[in-house]
């Protein structure tokens, strides 16, 4: 009697599995019983590959190496090493730069030091003080840094609030928050700037060291990496359960996912399920897999990523831009929650 090999065990136990769990679903009765086929004999899932990359931010020239003093910074001001010009307060080593970014001195009064460097803003300081003093001299130091924030978010192994005392490049950002723990998702990683993502990849950076994608810091940007402990893919089309699906430790194939989603009654078609997936901020891949083949037995499972997008559709759609078109609302909705290559490609205006 002939005896089974590994390999065909386990692309029998494959598509059985698949078979099982959309039995709720669609039932195909063209396998006939006792069917055996090694992986080798097994024909492709994917019928159409499309590589997607998003243009990567322009490099910006190296910034100037002098401070520009900025709102909420706190200035050490020395006036001919007399007390009663500077001021402070028992909390306060120092003077606050207003919201108007000027420094209030007692006697010399208010003074725009905001955008100046510290040569400049002591100049100025000056000039204000000839009023009282004769050729007066003058020291201005920053003794706390609170104008430019930073802020590190997700896992890092230090995360936080920090202040750019100096022009930083991405890596030194990462480096302010001691670097990234072990449950850090890096191609989920992503940089915010004015409420949108930046299309910088933060993956290539720190796995590939690409330098190209270590850009200048920004007062006010954001770095957040996810948590790879809580990951899931998404489904929507002709399903009566659309939305986020939890990938469970062992993983998810495409079976399981559309028969988590409960296909409707009627109208869809297996033969073109679109898949969008990110494979870091700036990279992608759009594909279509023939699901009727894989249920017939003709191709192992479909094994789905994180942040995976699959669509059913209800019929063949003509362009990607269609299926694209049909999908959006739903994204819209889940904006917050996707991977950062479809927010840049999908979701910007």
């Amino acid at each position: 009697m002939e005896r089974f090999s590994g390999q065909r065990v386990l692309s029998t136990l494959f598509i059985l599995t698949g078979l099982l769990q959309l039995s709720g679903c669609v039932t195909y009765t063209d396998v006939p019983a006792g069917t055996r086929k090694s992986i080798t004999e097994l024909s492709p899932p994917i019928v159409e590959r499309q590589a997607v990359v998003v243009p990567t931010l322009v490099p910006e020239p190296p910034p100037s190496g002098d401070y520009l003093i900025g709102v909420n910074d706190v200035l050490a001001i020395n006036i001919n090493g007399r007390p009663e010009f500077a001021a402070s307060a028992a909390t306060i080593k120092g003077s606050r730069v207003d919201g108007n970014g000027r420094v209030h001195l007692p006697l010399v009064g208010a003074v725009p030091v905001a955008g100046l460097s510290l040569t400049e803003a002591q100049t100025r300081i000056q000039d204000a003080s000839r009023k009282f003093l004769q050729d007066p001299w003058v020291v201005v130091e920053v003794a706390e840094y609170r104008s430019r924030p930073l802020y590190l978010l997700g896992q890092f192994r230090a995360s936080g609030t920090y202040y750019m005392d100096r022009p930083l490049t991405l890596v030194q950002g990462v480096a302010l928050g001691s670097g990234f723990d072990a449950t850090a998702n890096l191609r989920g990683a992503r940089l915010n700037r004015d409420n949108r993502i930046v299309p910088v990849d933060v993956y290539d950076l720190l796995t590939n060291g690409d330098q190209t994608q270590n850009v200048w810091l920004k007062s006010g940007d954001t770095l957040y990496i996810p948590d790879n402990r809580n990951q899931q893919v998404f489904i929507f089309g002709s399903v009566k359960k659309p939305g986020p699906l939890p990938i469970p430790a062992g993983g998810i194939n495409l079976a399981q996912a559309i028969a988590s989603a409960e296909l409707r009654d009627v109208g869809y078609d297996f033969r073109y399920v679109r898949i969008i997936r990110s494979l870091s901020t700036t990279r992608g891949e759009l594909l279509v897999v023939d699901f009727e083949k894989m249920l017939r037995g003709e191709t192992l499972p479909f094994q789905l990523a994180e942040g995976d997008i699959v669509y059913v559709p209800r019929n063949r759609l003509g362009t990607w831009n269609d299926a694209i078109a049909e999908i959006l609302p739903s994204l819209q909705v889940i904006s917050a929650i996707l991977q950062p290559f479809v927010s840049i490609k999908y979701l910007s205006d």
